[in-house]
């Protein structure tokens, strides 16, 4: 299984401690564990934030780095070993086992955190921390400064500014280094495999949950603990709700059935959707809107390469799928007029993508100064744009009401465009007619 490597994680932290300012400290806590039901739990997944850091996949603890500090820059606070509850929960790192595994100069049991941290922050000037989203810990940093503030007069010197950790992290994170595209590579493999083992699998009778069965057995198959997010299988009228997942619908001839669906590895999401004909064959409509959002698409990887702007992709997309609907009678009027004035929104009502990474909808700014983001090369994004006929839309003819359709994947900036990261799920109608055919 590819993983990010130890020393990446090296990397990142010196280049975040680069950008912070002289004699300050930044303070991350990890992923709480989040209680499905009564003394249940779900299964855990670290805050990307932290994992991006430090690649420590536990609950209860802390990542503290401390530019310049001599007796090492970056000190992690973690649960102790505990035979009784390693029985129970399974095997901890343990402090030896964060410097030893995970690269901490330091590392300290999380229960002693109270005693030690206040020392730790106090004479900085400036702590970087992930104010605002997490209000228990907000509260906790506030009780250890408090600790410094109440010393004041015995010559402790508390910090005087507190800066939102974001900016400085969220904007490291949208540049993909060469081993996080090798890992999202990987993700998108088996993301792909498992969309080929749904449309393979795809047959009147069966229900939407069925085809999330297969996808989930692939993605396991392949080495994924979970999905990146809760898999969208909807068909028929279905697939005109954007984040339908509910996938308890029957599947019936003559319906499109919309998968949206991608795993994640080493907490990188891939986040692929296709959709085809539940008995294997496109009907006339069905193809013909299918394919304007396809061609839609191939003209948004076009506009995707370093100097273009964020918006360029969208653009494209709104304007082949304008002209579609126009020429199929969906939209009467000037393509241009119908663009200015947001008419093609009853049909295409999202954005054409997002950025992508550890989160699915992936940090980083769209807009830099009221300007959209210019592309560079490292930059992950997905590319989906969609076509959605109301089953409801009285102003259009009945046969073309329910039809739902969106195709979405995912790729990399790179010096010359773009690199595809999900190709390996056939596409076009044809493609897709023939590996349904073959699967009978």
């Amino acid at each position: 299984m590819i993983h990010i490597p130890k020393a990446e994680y090296t990397r990142r932290r010196k280049a975040l401690m680069a950008q912070m300012e002289p004699n300050s400290i930044a303070i991350l806590p990890a992923a709480a564990v989040a209680i499905r039901n009564r003394d249940v739990e779900h299964v855990y997944r670290q805050d990307s934030d932290f994992q991006y850091l430090s690649g420590f996949p536990e609950p209860e603890a802390v990542i503290v780095l401390m530019p310049g500090r001599q007796h090492g820059e970056y000190v992690l606070f973690c649960r102790e070993r505990n035979a009784e509850r390693e029985l129970w929960d399974g095997l901890r790192a343990g402090t030896e086992g964060a410097i030893r595994d995970f690269g901490a100069d330091d590392a300290f049991p999380i229960t002693d955190i109270d005693d030690i941290l206040p020392g730790l922050i106090e004479g900085r000037d400036r702590v970087y921390s992930a104010m605002g989203s997490n209000a228990e810990f907000d509260r906790h940093l506030m009780e250890w400064i408090n600790v410094i503030r109440s010393k004041a007069h015995l010559g402790a010197q508390p910090p005087n500014e507190f800066v939102a950790l974001d900016h400085l992290l969220h904007d490291m994170r949208l540049y993909k280094s060469a081993a996080e595209v090798k890992v999202m590579r990987e993700a998108a493999r088996i993301s792909c495999a498992a969309h080929v083992r749904a449309m393979q699998a795809s047959r009147a009778g069966l229900y939407e949950f069925s085809l999330e069965a297969e996808l989930d057995y692939e993605f396991r198959k392949g080495g994924a603990k979970m999905p990146a997010y809760g898999s969208i299988v909807a068909s028929g009228r279905n697939s005109c709700i954007l984040h339908y997942q509910q996938n308890d619908a029957v599947l019936k001839d003559g319906d499109l059935v919309l998968i949206d669906a991608g795993c994640e590895i080493d907490c990188y999401a891939s986040d692929i959707t296709r959709t085809w004909p539940v008995s294997g064959k496109f009907s006339a409509e069905q193809k013909a809107i299918y394919e304007i959002v396809l061609a839609s698409q191939e003209a948004a990887f076009a506009e995707i390469a370093p100097n273009k702007h964020w918006n360029q992709a969208h653009e494209a997309t709104v304007q082949v799928i304008t002209a579609g609907l126009v020429k199929l009678g969906l939209l009467q009027g000037d393509v241009d007029e119908l663009i200015a004035s947001e008419a093609y929104k009853a049909f295409y009502m999202h954005r054409a993508g997002h950025w992508l990474g550890m989160d699915v909808h992936d940090v980083g700014e769209y807009k830099v100064g009221g300007e959209w983001r210019v592309l560079e090369v490292g930059m992950a994004l997905t590319v989906e744009p969609g076509i959605y006929v109301s089953p409801d839309n009285q102003s259009v003819a009945k046969k073309w009401r329910g039809i739902g359709v969106r195709i979405e994947d995912d790729v990399v900036v790179t010096k010359q465009g773009c690199e595809i990261l999900t190709g390996g799920v056939p596409k076009s109608v044809a493609e897709i007619e023939a590996l349904m055919a073959g699967a009978r």
